[in-house]
Parts: structure tokens; C-alpha cells; sequence
């Protein structure tokens, strides 16, 4: 067995309804009194914060919220974000939302922790003060974020760059389901998707696979992948929203340990340039990626097909095309979009698209097989 390291989040609660005493956690386990939730203005508006801040206040603790995060969050909302945390004299930081509000409760912790630069935190292993305590909530299953020691910030018009460090991880996260009971359809299905893509990038990495974070990926992939359409048409089956923020968290704590590659690489200049939800710029490219990387990942491809397709057979190929197939199946009986002329991408735009994905150096790397920018053209060319 070659060696490795495995790493994830210290402490997790799984609880239906943990949100509504929230309070009582963080004091069972935090001494500080000051915590700021950073979290986004269609939560705090919608009341699905409420009964967690209800649950703070009668606990004591002094809150202050930062609900101005966005989707793809710049380097101006996050330093913004930290300005006020810090005025407010915030102890511990509580990320309350998707991915973007999980990502920059990352980023704040890190920076009134250590007063380090942004700037200087891009990239990976940068982090290199400590931070404050940090609790992370999802109410998606999608992102993983929650398990995650990778905070993505968009740099400049339509630029993306991750600060990866292991001071990211949280102390503390809490998967309570009943968050994701009012998430519509269409986001239900992008953001499920977006972790099976987690799953599948994981198990197929080229570097840092190992025995547990395939162990993960595989249950991840079985979860996700049997209770997306349940909780796509039903957004109040408890056990299937269970089922999903479980695999969700499980494919990112794979994906943490044996990073993601050419699908997530692809995706981001779709979603920095054009706007485009993160997990669903993942599923637009997922299946060409995949046929681009059937050569050297057939067997890998066949494995989880196993998982999709248990009834399907013949060699690695067939294989590999089968979970491929089941993929886009899975895609069409949400009715998301499947085509990158769907969502207002031009074919002019292509080249730009593929010189853009160039500039994801830290998740090329990991793909099965290199990418080269006229790899990526042609991938988006039959994304199209």
C-alpha cells in the first residue's frame, strides 16, 4: 500500500433539527460569548436562519450577522465581511448557508485570526497564522464546503483562485436536514449533481487517491445517487434529504484528501465569465469530461458504474459508457440545463473558455489524463 494522509474535520453532528438548538452546541463546546453567522440576504430574509438564531439568543451569545455574501464571492465582499466581524469583536465564526457563505466564514476566521493578507493566502498551504474557532452549517447538498479545507474566491472579472490549507478545516460541522427540506428543484438537482461530481473526481484522481477517500467517494456516489430524484421530486421526503447532505459531506471530505480535477476545472471560468451556479457548470461539462477521460480511466469509471448501474456488464468500456450514460439520464429527468448554449454562451466564447481553463493549474494536475487548451476547446465544443 503506498503511504498517505487523511485529514477532515474534528467533530460532526448529524441531526434533524439541530439547527433549532444551535445555541446549546456551541455552548457545550466554545467558552467564547461573541460569534458572527455569515451567512446570505435570502436566508436571513426567508426565516431559515430564525429558529437557529432564536436558539443563540436564549443561549447567550452575542451575534452579529454578515448576510451580504454572494454567489462566487470576490475578494471585496470577503474582506468587507472582515472588516465587520472584527469591529463587532467577534470570538468565533459560524458559516450558515451554501458553499459561498461557508467559504468566506473560512476566510474570515483565517484573517482575524492571523491579520495575514488575502493576497497572500491564494494558493495552496499559504494560511500560515492561526484563526478563530469555526463552526460550519450547510443547508445544501452539494458543495461539501462544510468538510473542506478550500475556500474559491473570484479575483477580478472573471477569475477564480482557491486558498487550500489544512487551518481550514472547521472545529466543528453540523448537517441538519431539515435546512435543505425548501430547497427548490432546480437547485436541488444542480447542487446534488455538483457532489456526485465530487465523488466521481475523488476516486478518479490522479494524485492522493487512497483507500479511504475511495471508501468515501463510493458511498458518496451510492447516497447521491439513489435519492437525487426522490428529493428532486419530493423536497419534503426526510430520509432521501437525509440520504443527500450525508453523501454531499461524505464526497467532500473524499474529494479534501484527493482533490477534484478537469470537470471542476472546465466549470469555473462557466461559472466566473457567464455566472453560471457552480454545480450546475459542473454538469455541463461532466460527461464530455469523462468520454475525454476514458482512456486512462475506463477501469476506474467501470468501478462506479457499479454503483449506478449495478446490473450493467461487459468490459471497462462498456462499463465506463454505462455510468456515462446514467449520468445524463440522471441530468435530462431533472430538466436542468445540458448544453452550454442554454445558458448564453455563445460558440464565439469557447476559446476563451478553454485559455481560461489553462489557468486551473491546481486542479489539472490531478486529472487522469492531461488537458491541453485545445482539450478543453474540444470538450466544450461538445458541450455545446
Amino acid at each position: 500500500m503506498n503511504a498517505f494522509e487523511f485529514s477532515t474535520v474534528p467533530a460532526l453532528i448529524t441531526e434533524y433539527g439541530a439547527a433549532r438548538r444551535l445555541g446549546a452546541l456551541l455552548r457545550e463546546r466554545f467558552a467564547q460569548e461573541s460569534l458572527c453567522l455569515v451567512t446570505d440576504r435570502f436566508l436571513r430574509t426567508s426565516g431559515l436562519i430564525a429558529p437557529a438564531l432564536a436558539s443563540l439568543h436564549k443561549t447567550g451569545w452575542k451575534v452579529t450577522i454578515i448576510d451580504d455574501v454572494v454567489a462566487d464571492p470576490p475578494e471585496e465582499v470577503v474582506l468587507a465581511a472582515a472588516e465587520r466581524a472584527m469591529a463587532c469583536g467577534a470570538e468565533l465564526i459560524v458559516g450558515f448557508g451554501g458553499g459561498s457563505s461557508m467559504d468566506v466564514a473560512k476566510l474570515i476566521a483565517a484573517l482575524l485570526g492571523s491579520h495575514q493578507p488575502l493576497k497572500s493566502m491564494y494558493g495552496v498551504g499559504n494560511v500560515s497564522g492561526p484563526r478563530l474557532p469555526l463552526v460550519q452549517v450547510p443547508t445544501t447538498a452539494g458543495t461539501g464546503s462544510e468538510v473542506t479545507p478550500i475556500s474559491i474566491v473570484t479575483t477580478g472579472a472573471a477569475t477564480k483562485a482557491g486558498v487550500v490549507s489544512p487551518r481550514l478545516y472547521a472545529d466543528l460541522t453540523v448537517l441538519d436536514a431539515e435546512l435543505t427540506v425548501g430547497l427548490p428543484p432546480h437547485v436541488t438537482a444542480a447542487t446534488g449533481i455538483d457532489a456526485i461530481v465530487h465523488a466521481i473526481e475523488a476516486y478518479t484522481s490522479r494524485h492522493k487517491k487512497n483507500p479511504l477517500s475511495d471508501m468515501l467517494a463510493r458511498e458518496a456516489l451510492r447516497l447521491l445517487s439513489t435519492n437525487l430524484l426522490p428529493t428532486f421530486r419530493n423536497g419534503a421526503d426526510r430520509k432521501a434529504r437525509e440520504a443527500m447532505l450525508l453523501g454531499a459531506m461524505l464526497a467532500g471530505q473524499a474529494f479534501a484528501n484527493a482533490p477534484v480535477a478537469a470537470v471542476h476545472a472546465l466549470a469555473y471560468p462557466i461559472g466566473g465569465i457567464f455566472h453560471v451556479p457552480h454545480g450546475l457548470s459542473n454538469s455541463l461539462v461532466l460527461p464530455h469530461v469523462l468520454r475525454f477521460n476514458a482512456p486512462a480511466a475506463a477501469g476506474l469509471y467501470g468501478e462506479l458504474a457499479g454503483i449506478m448501474a449495478p446490473h450493467c456488464s461487459g468490459s471497462d468500456e462498456a462499463r465506463c459508457h454505462a455510468l456515462i450514460d446514467m449520468l445524463e439520464g440522471l441530468a435530462a429527468a431533472t430538466g436542468i440545463e445540458r448544453r452550454l448554449c442554454e445558458v448564453g454562451i455563445a460558440e464565439a466564447d469557447l476559446p476563451r473558455l478553454a485559455a481560461d481553463a489553462m489557468l486551473q493549474t491546481r486542479l489539472l494536475i490531478n486529472n487522469p489524463l492531461e488537458v491541453s487548451e485545445a482539450d478543453a476547446f474540444a470538450i466544450y465544443q461538445a458541450a455545446y
